[in-house]
């Protein structure tokens, strides 16, 4: 049997990278369906997890996926599926779910260009509001947007830390350029990778109430079949897990379920700022878009044009906050992303008319090359 971790250099995939990351994390659950460009992955878990005691499931659809991987979570197994967009679209009502039911899980969405089956082997950035929205009802998500294959594997293990603290599904906003981008990746000892697992009941259970929360607005998680009493709904319910059709039971769930993401952020959100102290114009964006950037920060302040980046690694829930602050200080803000403008408009919101705002984007299917960006940094300087 090989090792659980695959410690040392290597050069993979960011598709591979990720499964490698999940695996770290103490993933040994994995369901999916194949679909280009995330088809990588469950091909990767289908060979490590039997090495490393877990069960990969291939399911007939990607609705059978997500709900598998629930269940599996609820079982107590740290859990993941991964597809493109399509099969994101079918996921959504069991995202839902997993909310409601406060079942940690991830998913990722390496994001291919849309609509519909769209360019399946080219990339694009055009999922970033259906992951905040697509599931009916108002709830928070945890969203993430690594821009390479080393960070693929790290924020894959940050996004099952996260899911298992707060109980809710973490998702992981990749795309095809980063999830098949080859790079080296170095995977630490287990020593130096932080874990962390969902908070477990204490005390008598036949006392125990599956839903109610402790200080920091996250119940203790039991598991199926231990001894507690639990009742999963997707209805409104109250601590106990049952049922309650009344408008104060769904107004102190939701309440709950919002809170729990929104008075944590200062450990939910992660930024990367690069040469933004003397900014004049900013630029914002994230994923493989923020690498283009990265580049075109360089090129611009050559050319002298002080630009800075404000590189999204978290997405959701958004930071803004920071976006406020930053309009109050520069000259003009350029959101660049593989969409017609989708996180453009959060940073536009955000901004509030303190500062214009630009975007560089298009439909998919092609990297934004440095030298779009710098075009437009030119007309607003």
């Amino acid at each position: 049997m090989k090792p659980t971790l695959l410690t040392g250099e290597h050069f993979m995939i960011g598709d591979v990278a990720c499964a490698e990351g999940a695996l770290a994390a103490g993933c040994r659950f994995f369901a999916g369906y194949p679909i280009t460009p995330a088809t990588e992955i469950a091909e990767h878990m289908a060979e490590r997890m039997p090495e490393v005691g877990g069960t990969f499931i291939q399911m007939e659809d990607e609705i059978a996926a997500i709900a598998s991987v629930i269940g599996a979570s609820c079982a107590g197994v740290k859990s993941m599926t991964a597809t493109s967009g399509p099969g994101f679209s079918l996921m959504m009502e069991n995202i839902g779910l997993a909310v409601s039911t406060e079942t940690p899980c991830v998913i990722v969405d390496v994001q291919r260009a849309g609509p519909s089956t769209g360019l399946p082997t080219q990339g694009a950035q055009g999922d970033m509001m259906q992951v905040r929205w697509g599931a009916h009802g108002h709830n928070e998500i945890i969203a993430l947007a690594p821009s390479s294959p080393q960070e693929l594997f790290y924020q894959t293990i940050t996004a099952f830390n996260l899911s298992e603290k707060y109980r809710l599904p973490a998702i992981i906003m990749t795309d095809e350029m980063v999830g098949h981008l080859s790079e080296r990746v170095t995977i630490p000892e287990a020593k130096e990778i932080k874990i962390v697992s969902r908070a477990r009941p204490k005390g008598r259970k036949d006392r125990f109430k599956p839903f109610e929360p402790e200080h920091n607005g996250v119940a203790p998680m039991a598991i199926a079949g231990e001894g507690y009493k639990i009742h999963v709904t997707g209805l409104t319910h109250d601590e106990k897990g049952y049922p309650v059709m009344t408008v104060e039971t769904q107004n102190e769930m939701m309440t709950r379920l919002v809170q729990k993401v929104r008075r944590n952020l200062d450990d939910i959100i992660m930024i990367e700022k690069y040469r933004l102290e003397d900014a004049e114009v900013a630029i914002v964006s994230y994923g493989v878009s923020g690498r283009t950037s990265l580049a075109a920060v360089d090129e611009a302040r050559e050319q002298g044009i002080k630009a800075g980046l404000l590189r999204l690694v978290t997405i959701w829930p958004f930071p803004e906050d920071t976006i406020r602050k930053l309009s109050e200080r520069v000259k003009a803000i350029v959101t660049v992303e593989i969409n017609l403008g989708q996180i453009h408009l959060e940073v536009q919101r955000c901004a509030g008319g303190k500062a214009p705002v630009f975007l560089v984007g298009h439909p998919g299917g092609t990297i934004i090359p440095p030298e779009r960006v710098i075009e437009t940094l030119r007309q607003i300087v």
